[in-house]
């Protein structure tokens, strides 16, 4: 509704208090952007009320925010469609020591070809990209891309499901070569995200990052002779 049906969101939002109450952080998303944009071009008042958003959550793990660079969202392939832009913005951030947040694909509310062809609201069940399939696509990009960026057993990467402090909060840290042999139950509930970590890489960070790591030596021995961060 929000991507398609905006002008009923609108609809007599000039006589009367219309509130979209939305997960993560209102502006994190260029749709909601869009929607305040249409209110004010018909003159209609608006105020933002800002959340908690996974952008700034992903600091739980204890990586530092400012050592971010840009975020990408990493979509489900398909027989016929498996893109590798994302690959590039990742490249991108590791050639500057960045890390990167990567956003799993969320299907809710998805209609087949068929059902969408034939005008039939039959909507197939939700799907959450689980961080096994994540890092499966991200390997199978950079075995055909063979780019080095993506190297499975010396690129760091942290996995992060329900962040928000809760009891079925997890975290999860390693190759992502151990993150792919990991069982999916490791990873908890979905909503699920990763990031892939950059060569700028303080000490602090590997330190706090460590108690959630898949096995602690590697962890330390791939931030030290890898990344080359200087360990105690």
């Amino acid at each position: 509704m929000v991507e398609t049906e905006s002008d009923e969101i609108l609809r007599n939002a000039d006589t009367e208090d219309v509130s979209l109450l939305v997960v993560g952080d209102p502006y994190g998303a260029t749709t909601h952007t869009d929607i305040v944009l249409r209110a004010r071009a018909l003159g209609i008042p608006t105020r933002i009320v800002h959340n908690a958003s996974i952008m700034n959550a992903v600091g739980a793990c204890g990586l530092q925010l400012y050592n971010f660079g840009q975020t990408v969202s990493l979509v489900f392939f398909t027989d016929s469609w498996r893109p590798d832009s994302f690959y590039d913005r990742i490249r991108e951030n590791a050639d500057l020591g960045m890390h990167t947040l990567v956003l799993l694909d969320i299907k809710v509310k998805e209609q087949s070809e068929e059902n969408l062809a034939r005008g039939r609201k039959i909507y197939e069940p939700p799907r959450y990209m689980s961080i096994p399939q994540a890092v499966s696509q991200l390997v199978e990009v950079e075995d055909s891309l063979k780019a080095g960026t993506l190297a499975p057993e010396s690129t760091l990467a942290i996995a992060l499901s329900r962040v928000g402090g809760g009891p079925d909060e997890r975290i999860v840290a390693g190759t992502l070569a151990e993150l792919l042999a990991q069982p999916p139950e490791v990873y908890g509930e979905p909503l699920h995200s990763l990031i892939v970590v950059g060569k700028r890489l303080h000490h602090l960070e590997v330190e706090y990052a460590e108690r959630f790591a898949v096995n602690r030596e590697t962890w330390r021995d791939v931030a030290g002779r890898v990344y080359g961060c200087a360990l105690d």
